[in-house]
């Protein structure tokens, strides 16, 4: 008769790292907050994704808004206002040995697939005039 299998203490019952389930649900308690926080600068604010360290210690927030690249600097300086705010309620919401000091960052990579879409659209645009040229 074999023995069963044990499990070992790394493993997770869960289908994905414990750190991309945290990273989840930070970004979930900080958007929450942000709606929370009746600043009308952050209005067309949204939190694209969180990335903290394994020892929970510093977070980063990546963020989009409508205002683009041109209002990158008015909104860090109002992300850094509110920080303590938003780090407090991460404290009471979500359970965990610590809180991390958050910084926030602009998402470069949204960003960056908006350009490629613009460079596709216009080019798409540019074949599509080019064959009704030689119609």
């Amino acid at each position: 008769m074999s023995r069963p299998k044990k499990r070992s203490a790394n493993t997770s019952a869960h289908r994905y790292p414990r750190e991309a389930r945290l990273n989840e649900i930070l970004r979930e308690v900080i958007a929450d907050e942000l709606t929370r926080i009746d600043d009308e600068r952050l209005e067309f604010v949204t939190v694209t994704s969180v990335d903290v360290d394994a020892e929970l210690n510093r977070g980063i927030v990546y963020y989009d808004s409508l205002a683009g690249e041109a209002g990158d600097q008015a909104i860090l300086e109002v992300l850094e206002e509110h920080r303590r705010r938003i780090q407090s309620s991460i404290g009471k919401q979500v359970r965990a040995k610590k809180t991390p000091v958050l910084e926030f960052r602009p998402d470069n990579v949204i960003r960056a697939a908006e350009r490629i879409d613009e460079v596709l659209r216009a080019d798409r645009e540019r074949r599509e005039r080019a064959r009704l040229d030689q119609d």
